[in-house]
């Protein structure tokens, strides 16, 4: 459900099982001058990235182009269908004794998918944790004129400076038909969890990505508490088989998680703050209780260090594996149950900015100590190192992205609970501190003036307008994100609510329910629905 409630549809659905196929189906909408879309197979972006225009659109889905072509093992190399999965992609490395060296924690992805969206683990090491910087060549499929047959197919190595361009496409340069990636001699890893107290977090944030080639944090701003994983590559005689089975991503009962839901529903309803805190509480206790899904031998967790080979420790997701009815168990977010509905404001602050950043968090959670309960309910700020890249639509600088995860009504009218200081924090990671927008992530306030950010932004849509100059991979909404057209920001009544708009006047937010458009307390310039009556 996207953040402005639209339904996507569209009039064909296209499943190609091969290159030629997928050549033949660009071609024919091409002819017909007709809007089209990639879709993945689990295709579940926030924002609009797979809605074409029009009611005659075609969604071209990428399901079954999912072959491996070729490891090499010498030049230690991969080509795959985009349409690929993470998973995929991980064990059949693995059986090569190949490993990709950084990946998304969540393996339900494609590759196609992960290049559009800039997706990326955590590291400041090597090539950066973004998938994209490990591509060395890529085939994309991309509307051509009638000399051409309607279709143009291009194969885009690292000499060719349009590669950059398309390593993180948005969709809107074709469809990525194959990848060729880098890998890496398969190798061991070793994490431990410690907790430690925030009071220092913005220094130490600074520098432990330094530290541990796979470093994150995890913070619990309201409970004043940090995770630090300290996670390093280890010799391949290091003893040690462990696996990583997240437990937020593993099959969970649908009754469950409506119990889980209805309580979110009622608390909020009651602006029940110490409610949400001591669900929060129970939530992490478990998960730390638990080494968040990580196992020594595959079974049992008996302590860490968790040693383990990159492909079992490297991501996960077994709820891939629920029933396809979804009836008894599901993933938490399937739509198909009752379970978990949420925003992800999700953006990355350049090195320079973090520690003003992180201590401006600090002073609103000292103002409001249980506004962030909501937030650890989804296990907190998940914060994760990203490295500059040549992609043009890739990160500018080295730096940090807070993942952040909260509840959604399922009414757009309906306010949440410390409204004001989640939009506060949103609006001054965009704005004050100039964060890059996560582009599979966020609502569309986030991407307001988001192009400008990016050094080769214009460079991107001369790309774009050479690869598909009718548009017909474009959207209304991509060109309003690539600053072409107006109307990103959706003004009506309840707009800020969702993150439509930045209020400008009360009717913006919900001021029968008594949230008034205020301006920030940290941050004076943000405007934010809050219960504040001056």
């Amino acid at each position: 459900m996207f953040p402005d409630r639209t339904t996507c549809r569209v009039a064909e659905a296209m499943y190609p099982t091969s290159e030629d196929e997928l050549i033949a189906a660009v071609a024919e909408a091409t002819k017909n001058n007709r809007k089209m879309k990639v879709a993945t197979r689990f295709s579940h972006s926030i924002p609009k990235l797979v809605c074409p225009d029009g009611k005659d659109g075609l969604l071209i889905s990428t399901k079954n182009l999912n072959k491996i072509h070729k490891i090499d093992t010498t030049a230690k190399t991969m080509t795959v269908d985009s349409g690929v999965t993470l998973r995929q992609l991980i064990n059949e490395a693995a059986k090569a004794n190949l490993s990709l060296p950084y990946a998304p924690y969540w393996w339900g992805l494609t590759i196609g998918g992960m290049l559009g969206t800039g997706a990326h683990g955590s590291s400041l090491w090597g090539m950066g944790s973004a998938v994209h910087d490990h591509v060395v060549e890529l085939r994309i499929v991309s509307p051509g004129g009638p000399k051409d047959g309607y279709v143009k197919i291009r194969t885009l190595n690292e000499t060719d400076v349009d590669l950059d361009a398309a390593k993180v496409s948005l969709g809107v340069l074709g469809v990525i038909s194959q990848v060729t990636l880098k890998l890496e001699p398969i190798f061991k890893r070793s994490i431990t969890y410690t907790k430690k107290i925030d009071s220092d977090l913005g220094d130490q944030a600074l520098i432990f990505g330094n530290q541990h080639e796979f470093a994150d944090l995890t913070w619990y701003p309201s409970r004043k508490e940090v995770m630090y994983r300290i996670d390093d590559r280890v010799p391949l005689t290091t003893k040690g088989n462990g696996l990583n089975d997240f437990t937020g991503f593993r099959s969970t009962l649908s009754a469950a998680l409506a119990i889980i839901r209805s309580s979110e529903e009622n608390q909020e309803s009651r602006g029940d703050a110490e409610g949400k805190c001591i669900g929060a509480k129970l939530t992490t206790s478990l998960l730390r209780a638990n080494a968040y899904g990580l196992t020594n031998n595959g079974v049992l967790f008996t302590g860490y260090p968790v040693v383990g080979y990159q492909n079992r420790l490297q991501s996960s997701g077994t709820c891939l594996d629920s029933r396809e009815d979804a009836l008894t168990t599901a993933c938490p977010w399937d739509s198909r149950v009752k379970g978990e509905f949420f925003h992800q404001t999700t953006f990355s602050i350049g090195m320079s900015k973090v520690k003003a950043f992180i201590q401006d968090v600090q002073k609103l959670v000292s103002l409001e100590p249980k506004s962030f309960c909501g937030t650890e309910q989804y296990n907190g700020i998940l914060m994760r190192y990203v490295k500059a890249s040549t992609a043009y639509l890739g990160k500018q600088e080295d730096g940090i992205d807070f993942d952040i995860t909260y509840y959604r009504s399922k009414n757009p009218l309906t306010p949440r609970l410390f409204e004001d200081i989640l939009e506060e924090m949103e609006q001054m990671a965009m704005f004050k501190y100039g964060g890059l927008p996560h582009w599979g992530k966020n609502r569309n306030l986030a991407f307001e003036g988001a192009i400008k950010k990016y050094k080769s932004g214009g460079e991107f849509i001369k790309v774009m307008k050479r690869f598909d100059p009718k548009g017909l991979f474009s959207s209304e909404w991509i060109n309003q994100v690539l600053g072409l057209e107006e109307g990103l920001s959706i003004v009506k009544e309840g707009c800020a609510l969702e993150g439509l708009c930045i209020c400008s006047q009360d009717s913006h937010c919900a001021p029968t329910k008594g949230y008034f458009c205020r301006p920030g307390r940290v941050y004076k310039d943000a405007r934010v629905c809050s219960t504040a009556k001056n």
